[in-house]
């Protein structure tokens, strides 16, 4: 449903962009056209002959004026304004109602042939917008690799059971914060990188600031049985890390 909504509104933003810009070019801006012509006559041949420095000098100018022709553009600015306040709205809303991931565990069925590859259902999948968290029940685990747009991620540990050695946990995301709960006989290594944001993780802690890498482990990790590595990105969020 979510994700109907979300394609429907892009569908919406480009056709009233699209009208915006007949208007203005019909209207407002008539030489637009020529002037967006030009440049990417410009681009074109330049590119053609770019090992030539007047090829060189064709691209470059030509791509300049096609920026400042696109960046000067009312509909470009109404649309680069929508798409922030459509970002605004998305992102309170997926405070206000969480999507929670309820895997069903089936049962194995019957034995295949070595040459049959089997699609697995994941816990968690890739979003643009939205709150993703394990469920509050015992759950099968399974490696967590994703990409996210604007929403917070939280991983409880605690209601699954691990399988011995190591477990991954890759997430990349946009804007959001990452909280994940580990039990206290696992160890942890973890690998996070922000462009602003703070992080907690387990007795470490280091205040927001900006463009940080960070690497910590728990000093049993090498020989621990069971053991979590989490590789974690953001550009604006905070990362936690605790056990529970």
């Amino acid at each position: 449903m979510l994700n109907k909504m979300q394609n429907d509104s892009f569908s919406w933003m480009l056709l009233i962009g699209a009208l915006l810009l007949l208007v203005e070019i019909t209207f407002f801006n008539q030489g637009l056209i020529f002037s967006l012509f030009v440049s990417g006559a410009m681009i074109y041949f330049g590119r053609k002959l770019y090992s030539r420095v007047l090829g060189k000098m064709l691209f470059w100018i030509g791509l300049f004026t096609f920026a400042s022709s696109v960046f000067g553009m009312m509909t470009f600015r109404l649309l680069l304004l929508a798409a922030l306040l459509f970002l605004i709205i998305q992102f309170a809303q997926s405070k206000k109602k969480p999507e929670v991931i309820r895997p069903m565990l089936e049962e194995p069925s019957s034995p295949q042939s070595e040459t049959t590859i089997i699609e697995q259902s994941s816990l968690f999948k890739n979003t643009v917008f939205g709150h993703q968290k394990t469920p509050q029940h015992v759950y099968e685990w399974d490696d967590v690799n994703i990409v996210t747009g604007v929403g917070d991620t939280v991983i409880d540990l605690s209601y699954t059971v691990l399988p011995k050695g190591e477990t991954v946990i890759f997430i990349r995301n946009i804007v959001g914060n990452m909280k994940i709960y580990v039990p206290y006989d696992t160890e942890v290594n973890l690998r996070h990188s922000s462009f602003v944001g703070s992080a907690n993780v387990l007795d470490f802690q280091r205040e927001r600031s900006f463009n940080q890498m960070l690497a910590v482990k728990t000093p049993d990790y090498d020989q621990a049985v069971q053991k979590v590595k989490i590789f974690t990105s953001s550009m604006i969020g905070d990362i936690e890390v605790k056990r529970i």
